[in-house]
């Protein structure tokens, strides 16, 4: 690869002359991927729910386990990232993902629960490598002062793939229809060993299809040439990578990094309890009473709100400051949810849905804020808020609690306390006190 350090001139110019354009714009199809496999976990779970008769704790295992992989594999990948540079990272998580994608295969054949879990698992690390290497890179490969809206364009294209994901769950692993226990029971043996077969295709086929694109774009990313960014220490505010220590000997010295961690942590656990729940929640007869594979179509306008969220706050950022961007749509999306719990029908179902639009700028922003001025430390920074992802993990096995004794809209004031704690990161808490 080629050495190539930036000189203030490029660090001035902005993104309309960045000389990393063309390596950004291959870095987007990273960021769609992601997006695309994340999402699908919202099919899965109503898919597995009726297939394994869970109960709602039971089912958001199946997020549990895939952001777990966020806390135990982050932190190594920041300083594997660090070691091997960020291209070897990338072709290394899109390798570890498409294995992942791989065990869907057998888990769907031996109608096994536990290894679903365990490939999700797998998957999910791979996803987890992918972003400690492509975030900061994307921050740094540009003017810092523009590197929240930068990130912020990039993950449109996150938002892009969480889109389509919904819809093609939908199409091909909701459209086999699962039967009760009751009418398993009166089925023979062929029958049942048909319907097995059945249930099966519609998990494994798809992720087999996902597995070819990523080992294939692993190729890609093997074959091109990305800059080896080595960036000189500038001033503290700026979003850059650094071969000396400023002021700290780590990353958790910096307090609005640690502030960030906790607000990635709820919003990812915020964003993953709502959208895990939607299809249920937009099933149940006082909101629209949907059909699994109809209401899973409707989960692409969450989805899609987030996208557009992202390509108008790419812009807005450009002008307000990040910081108050993010207390703004906190707020909106808190008074949304609290509409959800307040009220039914379809102000309930699209109040919920409208909520990915305010959810759009969230994570970059929190991101790219909680990584400014960590200098030198900014691999490691990187790794702790991936590392924070881990509220996926947590938040919605929790929700999945209270949905199971108060019911699935009750257990919305989880969302809202999240909400609530970002705004205040947005509005006094991403301010550095060093």
């Amino acid at each position: 690869m080629t050495n190539i350090t930036p000189s203030s001139n490029d660090l001035l110019t902005g993104s309309e002359k960045n000389p990393y354009f063309g390596s950004l714009t291959i870095l987007t199809s990273l960021f769609f991927i992601w997006g695309f496999i994340t999402c699908l976990n919202d099919i899965l779970i109503p898919h597995l729910k009726s297939v394994f008769e869970l109960t709602y704790t039971q089912a958001m295992l199946i997020q549990f386990c895939f952001f777990a992989a966020y806390f135990v594999v982050s932190v190594p990948s920041g300083y594997l990232v660090e070691k091997i540079d960020y291209k070897a990272g990338i072709i290394t998580g899109l390798s570890i993902a498409g294995i992942g994608c791989l065990l869907f295969y057998p888990a769907a054949s031996q109608h096994s629960y536990p290894l679903f879990l365990a490939a999700l698992f797998v998957l999910a690390s791979g996803i987890t490598l992918l972003q400690v290497a492509a975030n900061p890179y994307v921050t740094i490969l540009g003017c810092p002062e523009t590197a929240s809206s930068r990130l912020t364009m990039t993950q449109a294209f996150n938002s892009l793939g969480t889109t389509i994901a919904p819809y093609f769950g939908s199409l091909f692993i909701l459209s086999a229809a699962v039967k009760t226990a009751e009418d398993i029971k009166l089925l023979d043996a062929n029958q049942l060993s048909s319907y097995q077969t059945a249930q099966a295709a519609a998990v494994q086929n798809p992720y087999l299809f996902i597995a070819a694109l990523l080992f294939f774009i692993a190729i890609i990313f093997a074959l091109i040439k990305l800059p080896n960014i080595k960036v000189i220490n500038k001033k503290p505010d700026q979003f850059v990578a650094s071969s000396i220590d400023n002021q700290h000997h780590s990353a958790w010295g910096y307090n609005h990094l640690v502030l960030g961690a906790i607000a990635i942590f709820l919003y990812v656990g915020g964003e993953v309890c709502i959208g895990s729940f939607l299809i249920n929640f937009m099933g149940e007869p006082a909101i629209a009473g949907l059909a699994e594979n109809e209401a899973g179509k409707y989960v692409s306008f969450y989805w899609g709100g987030a996208m557009v969220g992202r390509f108008i706050g790419a812009a807005v950022m450009q002008k307000i400051h990040p910081g108050k961007v993010l207390v703004f749509n906190a707020l909106a999306a808190t008074c949304l949810v609290l509409i959800t719990i307040n009220s039914s029908g379809s102000i309930a179902m699209w109040a919920i849905l409208s909520v990915g639009l305010f959810n759009s700028i969230m994570f970059p922003t929190i991101f790219s804020l909680a990584i400014s001025g960590l200098g030198s430390h900014t691999g490691q920074g990187s790794g702790i808020l991936c590392a924070a992802i881990v509220g996926g993990a947590i938040l919605p096995v929790i929700q999945g609690l209270f949905a199971d004794q108060i019911g699935v809209q009750a257990a919305f004031f989880i969302p809202v306390l999240c909400y609530l704690y970002i705004s205040y990161y947005g509005w006094k808490g991403c301010i550095p006190s060093n």
